[in-house]
């Protein structure tokens, strides 16, 4: 099996480069979504799931724009991961300049910044549970501005749009998704 097939190796690239509990729970919750879509869509969840973990590996490291995520992208090349994975995780900022054109790529843009919602959501309930969050208190807490607001919200409806998924159907996969790794997540 190739390495970046691997969760375990990807896994250890990720903690070795990531410290930060709550980033590391980004990015199980981002993969938790993207492996429910690549199952969904018929593709590889390990290597849909390992692009979504790694895809903010060097972002406590080097959380500049312009350093994130070309300086994970330069490791991962440096470790001979396959290009077509590394240009997955240059797409899913916009400021890279990388197009999304595969499914994949569409697919961790779509789920990167929700993720991140949907986990902001379950924290405010009184258990702290993803299964207490529904699709209308989402709804509800996007627009609200003052709530996660490093979140952006143009970039969960482009997300959507860009997967030609409903807004609504779209959030309610992800809930299911991070429901099914509710203990990894600490949700």
């Amino acid at each position: 099996m190739e390495n970046y097939l691997n969760r375990d190796y990807c896994l250890s690239i990720l903690k070795e480069y990531t410290k930060s509990e709550s980033l590391l729970k980004h990015a199980y919750a981002v993969e938790s979504c993207v492996k429910a879509y690549a199952k969904k869509f018929g593709e590889d969840e390990n290597y849909w799931g390992n692009v979504a973990l790694l895809h903010d590996f060097d972002y406590e490291k080097y959380p500049s724009a312009e350093e994130h995520p070309y300086k994970g992208a330069e490791i991962l090349r440096n470790k001979n991961f396959p290009e077509d994975f590394i240009q997955s995780i240059l797409s899913h900022a916009d400021y890279t300049g990388v197009k999304r054109e595969t499914l994949l790529q569409k697919t961790l843009f779509a789920c990167d910044e929700l993720a991140g919602f949907l986990t902001a959501v379950a924290y405010v309930r009184p258990s702290k549970s993803i299964d207490e969050v529904e699709v209308k208190s989402v709804k509800k807490k996007l627009k609200d501005k003052a709530f996660a607001r490093a979140v952006s919200r143009e970039d969960i409806t482009k997300g959507a749009e860009e997967l030609g998924i409903d807004l609504d159907s779209h959030i309610a996969f992800c809930i299911e998704a991070m429901k099914q790794n509710k203990e990894l997540l600490g949700l």
